[in-house]
């Protein structure tokens, strides 16, 4: 009798696995909404690759696997039988460089297939919001395959592709921080209104101190550990200038003309901004390959000199972990899951993600004739979200991921040394700047073209 039961369950999640019907929600969970259930397990095969990549690259990884019997090259060995798998492949940042590619590969053919989808009427919808058994399968083979590349010049080549595509993950994580900074004061300012007034007020202004606080001590720091008297002008420049740049967007934030056209702006958004913009400011400045303006973190916790560190006769030396690396990871995390479950009322940010939430139907619980609860289909007059660009938006997470994890080095033609390199640092820098001028242009693009809705 167990086991028909079993049997039966199984059956009724081959729908879901397998069909083009929309997934079946645990008795524990609330009905949702397709739309987000989809850009959710989307977001999960992003999150699996990159835990993948994780552990693929964690220190002494290299070391265990060559202790499996048969199983490296050059590792232990079983009587009869030959080590065919290349260690130095499947681990470090080869292995980060080809996971990547796999999922940029996987989230790119689906990102062609879904051009142009209107409304969960198209049949391509159905492989949109199905099939993810199929999908997962999809994304193992690719990946597999990906580790059957050929060294050559597969990683130089990448590099510069992860490049680009970092520089506009970069600005898609500004906008959504943007985005969730209007959502964040539009609700703490509506509960204010309608309840305890004072202490929703407090509450933003406490948080938006906080936020330019945490920023001015940031750029104390970097004039105090990545700066030198008679060195390392760029910073001096990066510093100083996104430091202007940070307090203009504030001042204008609040001028009376801006105010009345944009009530939603103020400080606290701005405060967000300068946040994130210290953040990739100090980020470019960790891949400066002069080390007397990049100290690593060991050396500033230690107090190690620089030289003592991290010599230079050594380029090939790889600090994978560290401090801005992590940052770095935790925002990624929390703008993908932002990304999957957003529902903004910003006209401008909505224009800049693709979506247009609220143009969907959204209909009540839906129980099957099991009496299980299965997703609303909330898309059938028309698609809350642009399928094409989120599926090219997690393919540019794909390859920010990868040089977050490879902390942007530059493999050498030999594919044997990882090296810093001035490109990266120049991307992270005008991506920041790119970044605080669309910020910009959200404040002043209503008080300049009156005549057009913003809001």
């Amino acid at each position: 009798m167990g086991a028909c039961m079993a049997l039966c369950s199984l059956a009724s999640c081959a729908s879901c696995l397998c069909g083009s019907a929309p997934c079946l929600l645990c008795g524990c969970c609330p009905s949702s909404n397709n739309s987000t259930v989809t850009r959710l397990l989307f977001s999960f095969f992003l999150l699996l690759g990159t835990l993948v990549s994780v552990i693929m690259i964690l220190p002494g990884m290299e070391t265990q696997l060559r202790k499996i019997p048969g199983f490296c090259q050059g590792g232990t060995t079983i009587p009869g039988i030959e080590n065919h798998v290349n260690c130095d492949v499947i681990v470090g940042y080869k292995s980060v460089y080809r996971m990547c590619f796999a999922m940029a590969c996987f989230f790119f053919l689906f990102s062609a297939i879904m051009i142009r989808v209107k409304s969960s009427k198209d049949p391509r919808a159905a492989i949109q919001n199905g099939f993810w058994f199929f999908k997962f399968l999809i994304l193992v083979g690719i990946t597999v395959g990906a580790f059957f590349i050929p060294d050559g010049t597969f990683h130089d080549v990448w590099f510069y592709f992860g490049i680009v595509g970092s520089f506009m993950f970069i600005l898609i994580q500004l906008i959504l921080l943007i985005d969730f900074a209007h959502s964040w004061n539009e609700v703490w300012v509506r509960n204010a209104e309608e309840g305890n007034s004072k202490c929703w007020f407090s509450g933003l202004l406490f948080f938006t101190i906080l936020h330019y606080a945490l920023a001015f001590a940031a750029i104390v720091l970097f004039y105090l550990y990545y700066t030198k008297p008679d060195n390392c002008a760029e910073h001096k420049f990066f510093i100083s200038f996104n430091l202007i740049l940070c307090v203009i967007i504030s001042v204008v934030s609040i001028l009376p003309k801006v105010q009345d056209a944009s009530p939603q702006s103020g400080l606290l958004q701005s405060s967000i901004i300068t946040m994130y913009t210290m953040y990739v400011t100090w980020s470019a400045m960790t891949n400066n390959p002069n080390r007397e303006c990049n100290p690593s973190l060991l050396s500033l916790v230690s107090n190690i000199s620089t030289s003592e560190a991290m010599p230079t006769s050594s380029p090939g030396m790889v600090q994978w972990w560290d401090a801005q690396g992590i940052v770095g990871l935790v925002i990624f995390l929390f703008c993908t899951f932002y990304a999957s479950i957003r529902s903004s009322s910003n006209a401008q940010v909505n224009r800049l993600m693709q979506t247009e939430e609220g143009k969907g139907t959204v209909g009540g619980e839906e129980m099957g004739e099991d009496g299980l609860r299965r997703v609303v289909d909330n898309e059938e007059d028309g698609v809350t979200y642009n399928y094409s660009f989120f599926h090219f938006h997690l393919l540019l997470a794909s390859l920010y991921i990868m040089m977050t994890l490879t902390n942007w080095y530059k493999p050498d033609t030999n594919t044997q040394a990882m090296q810093s390199t001035m490109p990266a640092v120049w991307v992270k820098i005008s991506s920041s700047w790119l970044g605080l001028g669309l910020y910009l242009w959200t404040l002043v693009a209503p008080v300049i073209l009156p005549n057009r809705d913003f809001n």
